[in-house]
């Protein structure tokens, strides 16, 4: 579970105005973090397959989100899939 002071942080750090809680950056970049804790979760939890498909659920929604973002502006996509470590 990601907590609120993590997810303050985040927003901090990816929005691209003040104020900005809904842009692009900043929701792959919660997801992104709500994904590694899931993660982490499953690394010990083998068998729990409903937290698995949220998972998978999660990467589905961040994947389209990145799509989108590299149809409109590839420029901020590369920047955000540096920043986050998403792509070698």
């Amino acid at each position: 579970m990601i907590t609120a002071e993590r997810k303050a942080e985040l927003i901090q750090e990816y929005a691209t105005t003040d104020g900005d809680t809904g842009s692009v950056e900043v929701q792959v970049a919660i997801l992104t973090e709500r994904i590694k804790n899931i993660s982490e979760h499953l690394k010990q939890h083998k068998k729990d397959h409903a937290t698995r498909r949220g998972l998978l659920k999660l990467v589905g929604r961040r994947s389209r989100l990145l799509r989108y973002l590299a149809r409109k502006d590839v420029g901020r996509y590369k920047t955000l899939i540096q920043r986050l470590g998403l792509r070698k």
